[in-house]
């Protein structure tokens, strides 16, 4: 809106607010002039002239009053929209056998003398130790939860402590073992949760202030699924306000690499939580960088799935058509031994898709067909010397590398405003009885502002993104036909938010240190419901690394 003030006489700003008055905050009535009208096309970047504007006014006024009456309807944020979003192009076939999934875990762990090291051990690591009796799932829960309560508060990455549900769990995984009921992997695992997944008799604050003491009386499918494998839910994790970046009501949460930085967003409290040896793994979201931002920050493995391979049921929705929810663990492993468990159908989510998660360890990865963003690498950009050892890497492990370049006709950042207009959408509520202004975060590039701007995105401008938004889908699909996996630097170029837009999975592992001794990423890119071939590359390429070994001194015990 600052444009438009700055260019328009003093008597179009003042139509523009009054029009903001009018239509936004639904606070005047009275029949809509042509002068404001006049102003608002002006907005809107339309041109209409004096005898358009004038039959438009009682459309106008009408109009308006719909407005009314669709805000005299409750609508809680999880009420999805009717249109539900496909990632699908045409000719894209989904796979309909699901394969036997073969893992490899390791035949064989020591216990380490000082037990509270166990915190730093992959999931993979533990599931051996707790199946082959080592230890008990009890004995590693207290484990985690003493170092929540000690590093949580310096971390700033813990909201809600679920001990008492923890402990009874882990109690009931040790009688499970013994009795032989083996439920796989996950089972007795302690992890933790982004807060904006709902558990029953805890608090689900979505890291804002508005919503600090909201009970939401159902528990996630994601948390149930968990449940249903055996680990032991012990914290709920903190996130960036109405997951945007690491700010949240009670602080900043910290990057454990360097405590004078932020973890990163939303999934703030996740990364920051694992990477600190506090969970097992965790659980985040990612709509836009979400996962990989965060993952990145403090050095974990995280999975952005396709979208509408997890069910949001219990979560809160930001963008419907683009919400995500995956793991954040300390190795590529990890996340598909998590993803196995919380992927697959959902009658509360109708967004999924039926497919097979086809992961074989044993199959050699200088069989797959992997291309690089060329392009991207070329450029200059921190991180980027990591990123060509990187490429190495895969070179020595037999990987002829394929150049390739991801579409450039479309105007992908301007498609944006789809999230823009689903988020104020999704808080509506909050802006329209000024609760926004609760949140921490008031500067320009804060979801206040965001919301109240996107009250000026109109409705066809967002149909016509998503129908842009359908030809970058088909164009994705074409460029993705000839490989199976794509290595790119993480945040260069515009593929995170592009891929997000069209909903490919991503697998980000660290690969490195910038020299604030901040942890690098590389990503790795896969087709439609492709996790299965981005993690076996990932997994390969940390057998080979020690990036994921290497934790903050502080912090080890």
């Amino acid at each position: 809106m600052t444009h438009f003030f700055t260019v328009l006489p003093p008597k179009g700003k003042y139509f523009i607010l009054l029009f903001t008055l009018f239509l936004s905050l639904n606070t005047l009535y009275g029949q809509i002039s042509p002068s404001l009208s006049a102003a608002a096309q002006q907005l809107l970047g339309l041109e209409f002239d004096a005898a358009e504007r004038d039959s438009m006014q009682d459309g106008l006024s009408d109009q308006r009053k719909d407005y009314e009456a669709l805000r005299s309807v409750a609508l809680p944020n999880s009420v999805v929209p009717s249109v539900t979003f496909q990632p699908l192009p045409p000719g894209f076939m989904i796979a309909e056998k699901q394969e036997p999934i073969r893992w490899l875990l390791p035949k064989k762990v020591t216990m380490p003398e000082n037990r509270e090291s166990l915190a730093f051990y992959s999931v993979a690591q533990l599931s051996v130790l707790i199946k082959t009796k080592k230890i008990t799932s009890e004995e590693l829960t207290r484990i985690y939860l003493n170092r929540l309560k000690k590093y949580g508060d310096t971390l700033e990455c813990v909201v809600t402590l679920t001990e008492e549900r923890a402990i009874e769990r882990a109690k009931k995984a040790d009688r499970e073992i013994r009795s032989g009921k083996y439920r796989g992997p996950l089972h007795g695992i302690p992890y933790g949760v982004k807060d904006l997944l709902a558990v029953e008799g805890y608090p689900t604050t979505w890291g804002a202030r508005p919503y600090q003491d909201q009970v939401l009386e159902e528990t996630a499918t994601v948390v149930e699924r968990l449940d249903s494998a055996g680990a032991v839910l012990v914290a709920k994790l903190t996130m960036g306000a109405l997951a945007w970046g690491d700010v949240w009501f009670g602080g900043v949460t910290r990057n454990p690499w360097n405590l004078q930085e932020g973890s990163s967003g939303s999934s703030a409290g996740s990364a920051s939580a694992t990477a600190a040896g506090l969970v097992a793994f965790s659980i985040g979201t990612e709509t836009w960088g979400s996962i990989v931002s965060p993952s990145t920050r403090c050095g974990n493995s995280g999975l952005r799935p396709t979208y509408g391979r997890v069910s949001r049921s219990g979560a809160m929705a930001l963008s419907w058509s683009m919400d995500k929810i995956g793991p954040i663990c300390r190795t590529a492993e990890d996340c598909a031994l998590v993803f196995e468990a919380i992927r697959g159908l959902d009658p509360d989510d109708l967004s999924l898709i039926d497919a097979p998660f086809n992961y074989d360890a044993r199959t050699p990865v200088s069989e797959l067909k992997v291309g690089y963003l060329a392009d991207l690498f070329e450029t200059n950009y921190p991180g980027k010397a990591n990123d060509l050892k990187s490429l190495e890497t895969l070179r020595s492990l037999g990987i002829d590398l394929i150049p390739i370049r991801l579409p450039e006709e479309l105007p992908v950042n301007a498609l944006a405003i789809i999230l823009s207009a689903e988020a104020a959408a999704a808080f509506d509520e909050l802006t329209r009885s000024n609760r926004d202004s609760l949140l921490t975060r008031q500067i320009k590039n804060a979801w206040p502002n965001v919301f109240r701007t996107a009250r000026f995105i109109p409705a066809v401008e967002y149909i016509q993104a998503n129908r842009i938004r359908t030809l970058l889908i088909q164009q994705m699909f074409q460029c993705m036909q000839a490989v199976d996996v794509v290595v790119t630097p993480s945040f260069e170029g515009n593929q995170l938010l592009m891929t997000n837009l069209t909903g490919h999975p991503v697998v980000v592992v660290p690969n490195g240190f910038y020299e604030n001794g901040s942890p690098s990423s590389i990503s790795f890119l896969g087709n439609l419901f492709g996790e299965a071939q981005i993690l076996r590359l990932a997994k390969n390429f940390q057998e080979v690394t020690d990036f994921e070994d290497q934790h903050p001194e502080w912090l080890k015990p």
